[in-house]
């Protein structure tokens, strides 16, 4: 199963590569289900992953001018204030045992597995739906700024409860909030991303017993995936790709649900 894990590592950067948003959100699972990695410890590891990945791969954007700085610090501020409280205050708050529910005992893992799974539900959506694609106009930036620092603080909370980089719930955020254009919106995402993601492990620090080893191991793999994603996104059509990878989220959202609500112990 490892064998498998480490290959799985290396594509979840060639996806956050390629498509960008929504590329992280198979860390969690690889984790937990190919390297047995307990769910809790598994989120704290994913941010590390995540955030280590997408730190390398906003080099080459950045060099392309494809990252907005000025809008990464207005909506990252928050963000990562609400990732780093929620890793070192909330997620040590939820007790190990939830409630009981028609005989299934609703475990603190259990929760964020399905928590997990219903953001992966929602992730799907977005890669899947298809839109026409419109030409883009370049409008002048304005930030609005209430409903910047909501969605921030929104994305830092999921991001910090299940350890998902939560590009494609900024993305979006990042063109219809701050009129930025799709090609910065991704670059500037995972700015985003490497700050909250990071910054937001080390909340964890000190909470755990972090298997250093495996983390080295598996961000490596990671990032090389990203640079092949990077260079081969320049020939392939990343938005082709993304409804397939959707699809693909989709039924791994599925199975986290049933194993976790019917055959939690399997």
């Amino acid at each position: 199963m490892e064998i498998f894990g480490y290959v799985a590592s290396l594509l979840i950067g060639i996806a956050l590569g390629l498509i960008g948003g929504g590329g992280s959100i198979l860390t969690v699972p690889v984790l937990v289900y190919l390297f047995g990695v307990e769910p809790v410890i598994a989120t704290a590891y994913s941010l590390f992953i995540v955030g280590l990945t997408s730190l390398v791969g906003v080099f080459p954007k950045y060099r392309q001018g494809m990252v907005n700085l000025k809008t990464a610090i207005v909506f990252g501020g928050p963000s990562i204030a609400a990732v780093f409280l929620t890793r070192k205050f909330i997620i040590p708050l939820i007790p190990d045992e939830l409630f009981t529910l028609g005989g299934l005992v609703i475990t603190k893992a259990i929760f964020l597995m399905v928590l997990f799974a219903v953001l992966m539900l929602a992730a799907s959506y977005s890669m899947i739906k298809s839109g026409k694609k419109k030409a883009e106009v370049i409008e002048a930036q304005v930030f609005n700024y209430p409903l910047i620092f909501i969605e921030g603080i929104v994305v830092g909370v999921l991001t910090g409860l299940v350890g998902a980089g939560g590009g494609f719930l900024i993305i979006p955020a990042l063109v219809l909030l701050s009129k930025l254009p799709m090609k910065q919106a991704v670059g500037t995402s995972l700015l985003i991303i490497a700050a909250k993601s990071l910054i937001g492990f080390t909340g964890d620090l000190g909470q755990h017993t972090i298997d250093w080893k495996l983390l080295f191991i598996v961000s490596a793999l990671a990032i090389v995936g990203i640079i092949a994603g990077n260079k081969l996104s320049n020939h392939i059509d990343g938005e082709k790709l993304k409804k397939g990878f959707g699809w693909f989220v989709l039924a791994m959202g599925i199975y986290i649900l049933t194993k976790e609500l019917f055959f939690p112990n399997s």
